[in-house]
């Protein structure tokens, strides 16, 4: 089976890599000739651990090939993906399928015998339907079918989400179209994995509706934090008895700073546009939006609290800028809304974190970088936790307090136990559980 990816971002790279190793000959096709003739070098252009072994493996194996160019690749593709990006549209929140129309154009004049057309990006509903009329305005002699099979990859883990899913769904309404992704997916169900067949609709709905209610969790639990707070609860306990409910369940259960990353507040927003559109509104998940944003502008005044009610002159290192760890993606991080805002109230704020500089660096103007740690405390009047990479958690509070010029802790993460910190004499601030002082 031949498989043609077209874009060579997140999404593209993870799924081409992985069905190179179940055997599948791939060719990822990216209009960006440097970022094709750096992925032919070995150079992977986003950090997801063990996705650069894995590509260097498959393509000295021959199975996983790198191109701008489509007519080959198309030609002899049995299936090809389109995972390309769907960002926010400007103005209305709805996402943007321009590169996905411009992908269609594209391949349109290069498909061969029945070609099976997969959209991996994440679109409204009804998309699939829209790819389909292009496609025979474009080729009206060609012999294909549209299929809808939406990811479920989370940043960190997506190898092995791709590898050992929960399930696997695809919209499909063609009998040829479903037994070639049958076919595809046969290495994933021979390990048990679920492959679920709808509609086109349901897929597309699917994908919007699971991050949609995963959102919905963290501001819940946000919210439940802070009533915490108010009346002396501990919101891990809170969080632990609540998700020991089979109908609850523990994940996506805790407290921060509000959620972020390149998939949440973008479907969020595309979802509510949709239903607006279609005369349903789902006031739930609007609120849900609106809380997260609400989220990040009030962590900046628990920092100013903490240091008395000022950051005018007060060093702040920030441990941490991506929107969670094991990745690289800055889009919509908590950082990018804090970080400014404690800038614009007086404080010098420098970051660490271990692959977040990469990006960071341009998008938090004014911001210094430190390489460990320990550089980051030096002279700091508070040390803010927003990302909770592993590297932060067993720090060393005695070494802290000798570096630090204060002594405020704001553990937005509540990676740090409260009893530990009051020790090392550290004024303590988490997140839905009572404040410690020294």
């Amino acid at each position: 089976m031949n498989i043609c990816m077209i874009g060579a971002g997140y999404v593209g790279l993870v799924s081409a890599a992985c069905f190179s190793e179940f055997g599948f000959k791939v060719t990822c096709i990216d209009k960006d000739p440097k970022r094709v003739a750096a992925l032919k070098r070995g150079e992977v252009p986003i950090f997801e651990p063990g996705l650069d072994d894995l590509i260097a493996r498959n393509f000295a194996a021959g199975r996983l090939q790198f191109t701008d160019t489509y007519e080959t690749a198309v030609k002899t593709a049995d299936v090809v993906f389109l995972a390309v990006g769907t960002p926010m549209r400007r103005g209305d929140g709805h996402a943007d399928l321009s590169y996905i129309y411009g992908a269609v154009a594209d391949i349109a004049p290069h498909m061969g015998e029945f070609t099976v057309i997969t959209t991996k990006s994440t679109v409204p509903v009804g998309t699939s339907r829209g790819i389909e009329k292009r496609l025979k305005e474009l080729r009206p002699d060609a012999k294909f079918a549209v299929c809808s099979n939406p990811e479920f990859l989370r940043e960190g883990s997506a190898i092995l989400d791709f590898t050992h899913p929960n399930r696997v769904l695809v919209g499909c309404d063609n009998d040829k179209a479903k037994a070639v992704m049958e076919r595809l997916y046969k290495p994933l169900k021979l390990r048990n994995a679920p492959v679920l067949f709808t509609s086109r609709e349901s897929a597309e709905l699917a994908k919007y509706a699971a991050n949609a209610f995963l959102a919905l969790k963290i501001s819940f639990i946000n919210e439940i934090a802070d009533l915490c707070e108010e009346v002396g609860a501990d919101v891990h306990e809170v969080a632990s008895a609540i998700g020991s409910d089979d109908r609850i369940g523990p994940k996506f259960l805790h407290p921060g700073p509000g959620y972020g990353g390149s998939c949440f507040p973008k479907d969020v927003a595309a979802l509510v546009r949709t239903a607006r559109e279609s005369r349903a509104p789902l006031s739930i998940i609007e609120q849900v939006s609106r809380v997260n944003d609400e989220r990040k502008i009030a962590m900046t005044k628990r920092i100013e609290t903490a240091l008395g009610g000022s950051l005018e002159g007060k060093s702040i290192a920030v441990l941490g800028v991506t929107f969670k760890p094991n990745t690289d993606d800055m889009r919509d991080a908590p950082s990018l809304v804090i970080v400014p805002a404690m800038q614009a109230r007086g404080a010098k704020v420098t970051c660490c974190d271990p692959e977040g500089a990469k990006h960071g660096a341009e998008m938090l103007p004014g911001v210094s970088w430190a390489g460990d740690v320990m550089e980051a405390l030096k002279g700091a009047d508070a040390v803010v936790v927003l990302t909770e990479w592993n590297e932060f958690r067993a720090l060393d509070l005695a070494a802290a307090a000798k570096a630090m010029r204060g002594r405020v802790i704001v553990d937005l993460r509540n990676i740090y136990q409260p009893d530990d910190v009051r020790a090392a004499g550290f004024h303590y601030v988490g997140i839905g559980r009572a404040k410690v002082a020294a």
